[in-house]
């Protein structure tokens, strides 16, 4: 499943002057779909932050951060805050996904359908891999169940042998047991 945003380490810094020829370096974790995005959201945090902004400042690099493991399912935390119609609120959400791009992508999702908040209006403040016993929302607990088993829907009989494969058939096939 392909993902709408992507994680971006974003490195950048003063630029050097006679006052400070080696000015401090800043680093930055950004969710953007692109290093465009990425690097225009790394300015707009990092002005809010320092005295820097993108005329006297530069970009030493901007590199991808992909997922170590995205074959096991974690817990992610999201600290977030969101300009709702009547005004800003902070919020903390769980999530359950092999990759921290998915969790975020149902973040925004989920935000969007139960708050109406767009993508420009949320800022993620932080993200966390969570472990199980230190969750808390019921949506992410109920799957920490050891014996947690599935119904298997609409399973439809198959030939056990080609012999008795046909195309067509006088009853349609029973698909639930």
């Amino acid at each position: 499943m392909s993902t709408h945003n992507r994680q971006y380490q974003v490195l950048g810094r003063h630029k050097p002057t006679e006052k400070e020829p080696q000015p401090k370096v800043y680093r930055m974790k950004i969710l953007a779909p692109n290093t465009v995005v990425a690097r225009s959201r790394f300015w707009y945090y990092l002005s809010k932050l320092r005295k820097v902004k993108r005329q006297n400042g530069e970009i030493i690099s901007v590199n991808e951060i992909f997922e170590k493991n995205p074959n096991t399912v974690k817990n992610f935390g999201m600290w977030l805050r969101y300009d709702s119609r009547s005004g800003t609120h902070n919020m903390y959400k769980e999530y359950r996904d092999t990759t921290l791009n998915g969790a975020v992508d149902k973040m925004y999702s989920e935000m969007a359908g139960r708050h109406r908040a767009r993508r420009s209006s949320i800022q993620i403040v932080r993200t966390a891999v969570v472990k199980a016993a230190d969750c808390k929302r019921t949506t992410v607990t109920q799957f920490h169940k050891s014996g947690l088993k599935f119904r298997l829907l609409h399973r439809l009989p198959r030939p056990s042998n080609k012999q008795y494969k046909s195309t067509f058939k006088a009853n349609a096939p029973s698909t639930f047991f």
